[in-house]
């Protein structure tokens, strides 16, 4: 059985084509993955069908009505669980996504304008997700980075089953850095640890660099795995690196 994703939006045409391009479009024609985009506007009543309409209480901007939305969802009868992309949401993570590919499927709401009928958030969807501290015009844009990230942990998405769990945010920690020819570019060469052959030894430098990468970059994630563990303060001294300080509170 697919994966299957479903889409409600005013914009199916903008969701399509992300949806058949790349591995996402691959998987599709495989029928690994199962995506199906849903036009709200079809739902919508009256010959322009609007789907959005002035604010109670006034204010700025439009919000759009629970009707269309609520007809639209209850005569298509998506998967479930049914997500509004909302800032109030709980934020996308690469556990999140892992979490949801573990399941059959699920849905996704765009919103637009100002938002949506607040009844809509409490009578209508399952849940509403962030893809961060942003603004943006509307749920498609946020709609497409969940469906991508989720899709790529579904088992067959990707062709090397290893690309997933080497990515960043797998273990909690950035993804080493990568190169490729020449092994010489402008004077800048390629780490010589990489043109050895030596697999192990190439796999110890790769896991260092994340390491001290996410060190530098992203305190937050090391701090969110309670720490560098023991194992991982002495790799980092072999190679050079005193991390002594972000030892684990819960010593490995």
């Amino acid at each position: 059985m697919s994966f299957r994703i479903e889409i409600f939006t005013i914009f199916p045409d903008l969701v399509e084509t992300m949806a058949s391009a790349s591995v996402i479009g691959r998987s599709r024609t495989d029928g690994i993955i199962d995506i199906r985009i849903h036009d709200l506007r079809m739902a919508a009543e009256g010959r322009h069908r609007s789907v959005d309409d002035a604010p109670y209480g006034g204010g700025a901007g439009m919000v759009m009505m629970p009707q269309p939305l609520f007809d639209a969802v209850e005569e298509i009868q998506p998967q479930r669980p049914l997500f509004y992309l909302s800032p109030a949401g709980r934020h996308l993570d690469q556990a999140l996504a892992v979490e949801l590919s573990c399941g059959d499927g699920f849905s996704l709401l765009c919103g637009r304008y100002e938002g949506v009928d607040e009844r809509v958030c409490e009578h209508l969807v399952d849940g509403e997700i962030s893809v961060g501290d942003v603004v943006l015009a509307g749920g498609e844009s946020a709609a497409l980075i969940m469906m991508e990230a989720v899709a790529r942990c579904v088992p067959g998405v990707l062709s090397n089953a290893d690309s997933a769990s080497e990515e960043s945010f797998s273990e909690g920690l950035l993804e080493y850095p990568h190169y490729t020819r020449p092994a010489e570019f402008r004077d800048w060469p390629v780490p010589e640890v990489l043109l050895s052959g030596n697999h192990e030894k190439i796999a110890r430098w790769r896991r260092v660099q994340s390491l001290v990468r996410t060190i530098e970059r992203r305190p937050d994630l090391i701090a969110a795995r309670g720490g560098l563990s023991d194992p991982e303060i002495e790799l980092l001294a072999d190679h050079g690196f005193d991390f002594t300080d972000q030892a684990s509170d819960h010593r490995n």
